[in-house]
């Protein structure tokens, strides 16, 4: 396919991925863009989640996208495209690991990185502090992972794909990829019981801000009372 991208006047959203697939093919090559902003969230995620920064995942898209483009005319429909797709996907983030750029940390939230959360009144700062001490320890442990072992757990507790999605992605079987996520979840379990009571401990220090807050109330309490 040589044709260029032009900026698509986008179909109803009820066409499947692989009618919109054919009508590209057809030289409709505008409508590839149905295809991205489908499937926009779900590259990043997965991208995200193996590399170390959004700069990075974001270029894998990019990467992703064109291979799949340019790729387009052998997608033949033996798996699902989305499962293609992000296939593609995979082997151009683990490209780049095995050039040498970092393994990013489990991210705290499962959306992938997207923006941070808006600050409410639940949210104290001692709370926040906690939050980032448990995502420090959910870090290094993930960290410490195999990378073999970490990709398919980032896949899946991130990405949320089953494992004969995985399979597919990554080259290997399910079977495999079960086995590697039970060592992962053993490996990460037994670091995490090496520290979480220490780790527990901390969070449940009573101190500092909350101390004075009790303290200061429970002597305005009486105040009030002693008045009477």
């Amino acid at each position: 396919m040589t044709q260029p991208i032009r900026h698509a006047v986008l179909l109803p959203s009820t066409l499947s991925d692989e009618e919109v697939v054919e009508r590209v093919l057809a030289g409709d090559t505008s409508q590839f863009e149905i295809l991205m902003r489908r499937y926009n969230q779900r590259l990043f995620r997965v991208a995200r989640s193996i590399l170390a920064d959004d700069a990075e995942a974001e270029d894998v898209m990019q990467d992703a996208y064109v291979r799949a483009y340019r790729e387009l005319a052998g997608f033949r429909g033996e798996a699902r495209f989305a499962t293609w797709l992000t296939r593609i996907a995979v082997h151009e983030a683990l490209a780049r690991v095995r050039k040498g750029r970092r393994l990013v940390p489990l991210s705290p939230s499962l959306d992938g990185g997207g923006p941070p959360e808006p600050r409410t009144s639940a949210h104290s700062p001692e709370r926040e502090a906690e939050n980032r001490e448990l995502q420090a320890v959910l870090q290094e442990a993930v960290e410490a992972l195999p990378d073999s072992l970490r990709t398919v757990f980032c896949l899946r507790e991130i990405e949320g794909l089953t494992s004969e999605q995985i399979a597919d992605a990554v080259g290997i079987s399910v079977e495999n990829v079960r086995v590697r996520l039970h060592r992962a979840k053993a490996a990460l379990r037994q670091k995490l019981d090496d520290r979480i009571g220490r780790e527990m401990r901390r969070f449940y220090l009573f101190d500092g801000a909350r101390c004075d807050r009790v303290v200061d109330g429970v002597f305005a309490r009486l105040e009030i009372e002693c008045a009477y």
